[in-house]
């Protein structure tokens, strides 16, 4: 305790940050789909590794970074498309357990073709060259790939909060959200728009694989641990609240990064720790509406 100085205080909060970066992008995919399509995807976590795996296949093709950043989320959202259309959608108005039992089992589905494809052995994703090295921030340095992380998160889920909240489109997704019946009304086919919500949650659980490949490298079961780490930011922010994921996404991140600072044998349990004060306190979560499980 005694060795930790403020400079060394600031840069794990840093740590924090970037890691919570990733568990935000995991949180806001997983609440995105729950709030607009009431459906608990237990596969969330294969989607993520299957842009981890996206991210190594097209890296190995064309080499570049910037191009497989963008051709992973396009990759997986269609993955969701396809299963959202033909496997999930059959399954409404039967209940929320359905769907939860059906995606819980597909997430295994897509390990073993995950091992299949790629071997049980991991994946090694190598930093970019023009991401590499440290910057000095003022009290220290720091990875430049994680401060790109930080960044990079901050821009899509300002461009996502613009896509949702301003335009005609984010109207009609809010609209189906809270009452599809009068959405039907008004001749809006409810179900195209639970497609591409189900799409773009999926794709961005497959970005935020290929954003953290460089960090923990590539393994098929890297979504197990990852789906209980979203599913606990879901739980804080509220299930279904995108502010909700933001917020707790990063205060999870940063809490684990400060439990390791000061406490590191109890690192893994603190974001559980958390979880039950938050739920003490605001059984909904911290963002949360009562009864939306009902």
């Amino acid at each position: 305790m005694s060795g930790i100085t403020f400079d060394l205080f600031v840069l794990q909060l840093f740590t924090g940050l970037a890691m919570g970066s990733v568990y935000v992008l995991l949180g806001v995919g997983l609440s995105l789909i729950f709030g607009m399509l009431t459906v608990v995807n237990f596969a969330h976590g294969a989607f993520y590794m299957v842009g981890a795996y996206m991210g190594v296949f097209l890296m190995g093709v064309t080499g570049n970074f910037w191009l497989s950043l963008i051709g992973v989320p396009l990759i997986v959202g269609t993955l969701g498309l396809v299963v959202e259309r033909f496997l999930i959608r059959p399954l409404y108005g039967r209940g929320i357990d359905y769907p939860l039992l059906l995606t819980f089992g597909l997430g295994y589905v897509f390990i073993e073709i995950i091992r299949i494809i790629f071997g049980k052995e991991g994946q090694v994703f190598d930093t970019p060259d023009i991401l590499l090295g440290a910057v000095d921030i003022g009290v220290g340095f720091f990875p430049l790939y994680r401060i790109f992380l930080i960044g990079a998160v901050a821009v899509l889920i300002f461009g996502l909060w613009l896509f949702i909240e301003r335009t005609s489109f984010g109207l009609v997704i809010r609209a189906g959200a809270r009452d599809p019946e009068i959405v039907k009304v008004l001749g809006v086919d409810v179900s195209k728009i639970w497609l591409i919500v189900f799409g773009i949650g999926t794709g961005v659980a497959g970005l935020a694989g290929i954003l953290y490949a460089p960090l923990q490298g590539v393994i098929p079961e890297m979504g197990v641990s990852v789906l209980v780490e979203a599913f606990v930011v879901t739980v804080v922010g509220g299930m279904g609240s995108l502010i909700g994921a933001v917020v707790a996404g990063l205060l999870v991140g940063v809490v684990v990064a400060m439990t390791a600072l000061f406490a590191p044998h109890m690192a893994e349990v603190s974001m559980f720790a958390l979880m039950a004060l938050v739920l003490l306190v605001r059984p909904q979560g911290l963002f949360g509406r009562a009864g939306l499980m009902g």
